[in-house]
């Protein structure tokens, strides 16, 4: 009894140790927030903001958020990793599992597991868009998942918050890879490359708020191509964009426009317009969000939160809504405010002579100059492309729907990056058909046809391995014919080698076209020979069949 009773107090102190913990965290989470408006209030008032342009109550907010940051001291805040060590140390003492029957399996938020189907599609996708990159002469590099932070901090704007730090377990201070730009920059650094035509398929990390029912998540693939030196105007860019329909034509992914502008022509554009030079980047990221979101929301953001001049705010409106081709670029050089900027002038016959390119690339009917298109980043510093499904609906209300492919000229270098967007239209092409996806390669299934032949049926399939031919079997020494040949309906593979007794006398195999169920005998020394032309024939067949169906 007493050991209940000491065992009943014991519950008691954990369970009011662990109200201290979250009331602490409460306040700390608070506390936290306080010091963002404060540090938001006083950001506003460094940009030369009087107080009397703002609102009375401001003066009495900041001193009320002023006494919450004295709360968040140093010491504020380790008192919740000491009383959290409290509470561990009692549980300690109970002698329970703290997280039995609370252990809940789950991926991390932002992240997701992949099934074999959807696998098998992002394998094709990736084989279809690495071919594309090999026709072109590319070769590939890897780097390291995560970087020293100082490489990264600093590189990405307000993005920089998104970054995954790690702790500090091996004197370096570390963080995972935001992206594949700043690894690829740091690698030609290191190892003092000048020219190089590369690509890289790997995973990204960002601390965002997921939303995984629009495709935006934590962990996801980027498939970058870079073309790096230095070269005449526009012959890398052509071939970027000529790369991009190329991807996306062999994808099949549906109707598609690639958007092209020029930093220069932006550049230019927003001095015509009178926005001054230190507002440059922060008015190019607001026209940036004009393929998410409305003219009006992004007229008030540059008024509102960035405080430019609204006359300026509407002659920026009178140009990003103008998209076209050659024509267009033919008024534009005509225009008197932009023929007085070097820069604008300079990225339009850049742009000029991109189409001209395109055109002798037999992609200029998927090509369209839009200057709406905008990069906030300090590292574009020349032509930009986008290319869009048609497709997708855009309803700015509900964000973007939209794919794209987003390319760039970075100073020296020429770069395509893909997103996972691509994956998603696939997947879900793929579930509204009726067609199974396989997820295996399998083209041989070997079959008894009754009990006793597990030794005759290993012996086959190694004969079959040696001759590179795909092949699987049952793991059970004497599986029933019916569940075999399920098997291969249900897995989508085309041949069973079906062997027994009377077979092993005769020295043959029957091969089975499951598909079909036609069955012929083949002698075992012609058994490698004949499957491989009855899979050619195969093949051929279901390529007729596709090209006749589409």
């Amino acid at each position: 009894m007493d050991g209940d009773t000491s065992r009943e107090k014991l519950q008691e102190q954990i369970r009011l140790q662990g109200e201290r913990v979250r009331k602490l965290k409460i306040e700390k989470a608070e506390a936290q927030q306080a010091l963002f408006e404060r540090d938001t209030i006083m950001n506003r008032f460094a940009e030369k903001q009087s107080l009397q342009d703002m609102f009375p109550i401001c003066k009495f907010h900041l001193k009320v958020l002023q006494n919450w940051s004295n709360k968040c001291s140093l010491r504020h805040l380790c008192q919740v990793k000491d009383e959290v060590a409290k509470l561990l140390e009692l549980k300690a003492q109970l002698g329970d599992d703290p997280g039995k029957g609370k252990f809940v399996l789950k991926c991390p938020k932002g992240t997701k597991d992949y099934n074999p189907e959807q696998m098998s599609i992002r394998e094709g996708a990736f084989k279809t868009i690495i071919s594309c990159f090999k026709r072109h002469g590319a070769e590939t590099i890897d780097t390291p998942v995560f970087e020293l932070r100082e490489t990264l901090k600093g590189k990405y704007g307000e993005d920089s918050k998104l970054i995954y730090d790690l702790q500090d377990q091996g004197g370096e201070l570390l963080s995972l890879r935001y992206d594949l730009t700043v690894p690829f920059a740091r690698y030609l650094a290191m190892n003092k490359i000048t020219n190089i035509k590369r690509y890289h398929i790997a995973k990204v990390y960002r601390r965002d708020n997921p939303a995984m029912t629009r495709g935006r998540f934590r962990e996801f693939y980027q498939c970058d191509f870079d073309i790096a030196g230095q070269y005449d105007a526009m012959i890398p860019d052509a071939e970027c964009v000529k790369l991009v329909v190329e991807i996306l034509t062999k994808l099949e992914l549906g109707d598609f426009v690639v958007k092209v502008n020029h930093r220069k022509l932006l550049d230019g554009m927003f001095a015509a317009c009178g926005v001054p030079d230190d507002k440059f980047r922060t008015i190019c990221s607001s026209v940036d969000k004009l393929d998410k979101t409305f003219w009006d929301d992004v007229r008030s953001e540059m008024i509102d939160e960035k405080k430019l001049d609204p006359a300026a705010a509407d002659r920026i409106g009178t140009y990003v809504k103008l998209k076209g081709g050659l024509d267009l670029i033919e008024a534009l050089l005509t225009d008197e405010d932009l023929k007085k900027q070097k820069a604008a002038v300079e990225g339009l016959e850049d742009l000029k002579l991109l189409l001209k390119y395109c055109d002798l690339f037999g992609i200029l009917d998927k090509v369209s100059f839009d200057l709406s298109l905008a990069r906030g980043l300090d590292y574009y510093t020349g032509v930009i492309y986008e290319a869009v499904l048609q497709g997708f609906a855009h309803n700015p209300s509900a964000g973007s729907d939209e794919g794209e492919c987003q390319c760039r000229q970075c100073g020296w270098w020429w770069k395509i990056r893909w997103s996972g967007w691509v994956f998603s239209i696939l997947e879900s092409r793929a579930n509204s058909s009726n067609v199974k996806t396989r997820t295996t390669d399998t083209e041989v299934f070997v079959v008894s046809a009754h009990n006793g032949l597990l030794e005759a049926r290993m012996k086959l399939c190694n004969e079959l391995w040696d001759a590179d031919i795909k092949t699987e079997q049952s793991y059970k020494k004497n599986p029933k014919s019916l569940s075999q040949f399920q098997y291969c309906e249900s897995s989508g593979i085309p041949i069973a080698v079906i062997i027994g007794s009377s077979e092993l006398e005769k020295n043959i195999v029957k091969l089975r076209i499951v598909e079909t169920r036609e069955e012929v005998e083949v002698p075992r020394e012609k058994m490698v020979d004949e499957i491989r032309s009855t899979l050619a024939r195969l093949s051929q067949q279901k390529t007729q069949n596709n090209a006749s169906g589409s």
